[in-house]
């Protein structure tokens, strides 16, 4: 895992190598867009996927990451379809959380139907907490960092978004980053068994779903996420009468 210590200002944390690619990928590419530092943590090398291989699942993440144009990806090798709320885990995402010190989390929501994916969360928002505690992990010699804020990308139909990203400008982008794990969707020459996601519908279906989220704010394409903490906001008037759609 590479230890470079510069900062970021978002960071990505997902448990398959292209969770955050179907994810989050348009919002990442927009904050670079903006000047942003951003980066992805993948929690695991998705071995236990039914078609690639770890090795090749790595090479993909790298293109990926290029297609995302992220400053960095790191891999905390953790057990694919193991991954637990344990002191281990907790313990080696506040580690990257203080060498990097990001000012927002990115990670998917408790309410995900994927084991992995829910315990991800749990363990983003605990170690959140725990990278603040000065005497926490004392051992790494570490310094704390500030808390940062976590905004969940949403899979569950019955979360209600607190916001939507536009992302317009990006569907192309994010598409390319994630055709970049060919491995895991359609190829007509694929021996491998076929899954959910390598059928040839499913990145229409991606597609649509960015669609959809983007008619709710009136714009053509849309990532929706969910923020627990209350948002404090400066300008009520600025941010209400920014273009939406009232009739949703």
């Amino acid at each position: 895992m590479d230890e470079s210590q510069f900062e970021l200002d978002a960071l990505a944390v997902f448990s398959h190598p292209d969770d955050a690619e179907l994810s989050v990928s348009g919002t990442l590419l927009r904050m670079k867009s903006m000047g942003y530092r951003t980066a992805v943590l993948d929690m695991t090398r998705g071995e236990m996927g039914t078609r690639g291989t770890p090795e090749l699942r790595a090479e993909e993440g790298v293109e990926a990451a290029r297609l995302m144009k992220l400053d960095l990806r790191l891999n905390l090798g953790l057990p694919d379809g193991h991954v637990w709320l344990t002191e281990e885990a907790r313990t080696a995402v506040v580690r990257v959380i203080r060498s990097h010190k990001p000012k927002v989390l990115l990670t998917t929501h408790w309410d995900d139907p994927h084991p992995d994916h829910a315990n991800t969360c749990r363990i983003v928002r605990e170690a959140a907490r725990l990278a603040t505690m000065a005497r926490y992990d004392e051992d790494s010699r570490q310094q704390p960092a500030r808390m940062p804020a976590i905004m969940h990308s949403l899979f569950s139909r019955h979360v209600v978004p607190s916001f939507i990203v536009d992302v317009s400008n990006f569907v192309e982008e994010k598409m390319a980053s994630i055709r970049a794990h060919a491995s895991q969707f359609y190829q007509p020459e694929s021996q491998e068994p076929a899954t959910r996601i390598s059928d040839p519908a499913f990145l229409t279906q991606i597609e649509d779903r960015m669609r959809y989220f983007g008619s709710i704010i009136g714009v053509a394409a849309g990532e929706p996420f969910y923020v627990r903490e209350a948002l404090n906001v400066d300008d009520p008037i600025g941010l209400l009468s920014r273009p939406m759609n009232i009739y949703s």
